[in-house]
């Protein structure tokens, strides 16, 4: 049984048509890159599963429970996790506090704020904190953190409702190459620990092929092709689309990025 499965999704802003009859599925466990050229959906595809964007039609199926069109905070109750192009932390928080807060939230705790904060869930958020590279700098403040580390605490943030499905939104943006490389071994591993699923775009190719166990692609609300690596380097309507009239990175390097 598939962990998500979209199905015939739809979403037009006036006229345009920014997502066209899109079906999907992920297995669990699975690792689904989503990519395309400029405009071609998948954004609005991306926040139509996390509940940001309501569809025109279609069903997304979380197990058997059609969460189409739910708030994102009743999804993410439901095991669904996200990361952001943009990571951010409360920056007058510790980089501990920070997960607790999410765990915190979590658990319903926010609703009984009148009892110290400080030491609820705290081990649970260190151990995150550990699964993620992060431990030692726990008691550090937010506001001190390199970009890339940010972008750890978010996983560990994104980790706090143990999900069965992560939403990564081009998680390696703003990222050294060594840096990014680093975060998805991480991803890839902590998914094959927790058998979560993943669905993520990204603009790094080289993110893409080296890592995703399957590629869909987009292109102006279609889906156009689905595969792994390989299937999608050598697909004539992906190159003559996406990747122009250039290399098909038949050797597994990147020639082109998918904003």
């Amino acid at each position: 049984m598939s962990v998500l499965a979209v199905r015939q999704l739809s979403k037009a802003f006036g006229g345009v048509r920014a997502v066209n009859d899109v079906s999907f599925a992920i297995g669990a466990g699975e690792f689904l890159a989503m990519i395309g050229p400029n405009g071609a959906g998948k954004s609005t595809c991306f926040n139509m599963i996390n509940g940001q964007l309501a569809p025109d039609s279609g069903a997304i199926l979380l197990g058997d429970r059609n969460i189409a069109g739910m708030a994102p905070r009743a999804i993410w109750r439901l095991g669904v996790g996200r990361t952001f192009q943009v990571a951010a932390t409360f920056a007058s928080m510790t980089v501990v506090e920070n997960v607790q807060m999410a765990l915190l939230s979590y658990a319903g705790d926010l609703y009984r704020l009148w009892r110290p904060a400080a030491a609820l869930h705290r081990a649970r958020a260190l151990e995150l904190l550990a699964q993620v590279g992060m431990q030692d700098a726990a008691d550090r403040p937010s506001r001190e953190l390199a970009y890339g580390d940010v972008k750890r605490v978010e996983l560990a943030i994104a980790l706090a409702n143990e999900p069965r499905l992560l939403l990564m939104d081009e998680p390696t943006a703003g990222m050294a190459p060594r840096e990014r490389n680093d975060l998805i071994k991480l991803v890839k591993q902590l998914v094959l620990e927790r058998g979560i699923s993943v669905l993520f775009t990204e603009h790094s190719m080289d993110v893409v092929f080296s890592f995703a166990d399957r590629i869909i692609v987009l292109a102006r609300g279609r889906l156009i092709a689905d595969g792994n690596a390989a299937a999608i380097r050598e697909n004539t309507q992906v190159r003559e689309v996406y990747f122009g009239t250039g290399k098909t990175f038949a050797d597994g390097t990147s020639q082109g990025a998918a904003p």
